[in-house]
């Protein structure tokens, strides 16, 4: 009797349990190398597959405290941010619309923790030395010590021209233009977020740089 044409492809040499093997392979592969092309620190909900265009609005409340609002271009809010420099519990807390804490910023080393827990996300610090280059290194939270930085943000103290790079590439641009009402503490800010990078992270940088800025 003739074997079917399965049975005699598999005589062959096929394997079909290996095959099938080696394709969940290839596709969990796939799947990695898609997540590693993901920048995310705070969360991946803040990760979208495109170029994130931002309006990042700040108010000085009173002495003691300054309020961040983040929009998008159709004008919806995506963040806020409150606290300020000369805030007594030196901390600032990032909230999404439904008022819920997404990252705590504290002083101590400028260090981002998840929600208002102690977790911490990463620690940021000046580069080292005087330069009026105001960068900043960034250290993922880690048990192994490495004097790399994860990644690095340079920007011009004159205009607050920043980007955010992860080695060689830059992963986000914040621009900023004094006006009348940069005097009387209203201040805007235009963040362009790269696809696949962490918007909320590159938002809690910047609040970082510009409140050391004015520390």
């Amino acid at each position: 009797m003739k074997e079917n044409s399965f049975m005699g492809k598999r005589n062959k040499g096929y394997n079909f349990p290996v095959f099938l093997f080696m394709s969940f392979q290839f596709v969990n592969r796939f799947r990695n190398m898609a997540s590693d092309e993901m920048i995310k620190v705070v969360g991946d909900r803040f990760c979208v597959p495109y170029t994130m265009e931002l309006l990042v609005k700040k108010k000085i409340q009173s002495f003691s405290n300054s309020h961040y609002d983040v929009f998008d271009t159709t004008g919806n809010i995506l963040l806020q941010v409150n606290g300020g420099i000369w805030n007594l519990q030196k901390k600032r807390v990032m909230k999404d619309p439904a008022g819920l804490p997404v990252v705590t910023l504290r002083e101590k080393e400028w260090q981002m923790h998840e929600g208002e827990s102690r977790h911490c996300l990463c620690s940021v610090k000046r580069s080292g030395g005087f330069n009026i280059k105001n960068n900043l290194d960034v250290h993922l939270a880690s048990p192994y010590k490495d004097a790399a930085c994860d990644f690095r943000v340079t920007g011009s103290l004159a205009s607050l021209s920043i980007k955010v790079r992860r080695g060689n590439s830059i992963i986000a641009e914040v621009t900023h233009s004094y006006t009348w009402g940069s005097y009387k503490g209203k201040e805007c800010f235009k963040i362009k977020v790269y696809p696949e990078v962490d918007y909320a992270f590159i938002v809690a940088l910047l609040v970082i740089i510009h409140e050391n800025d004015n520390a």
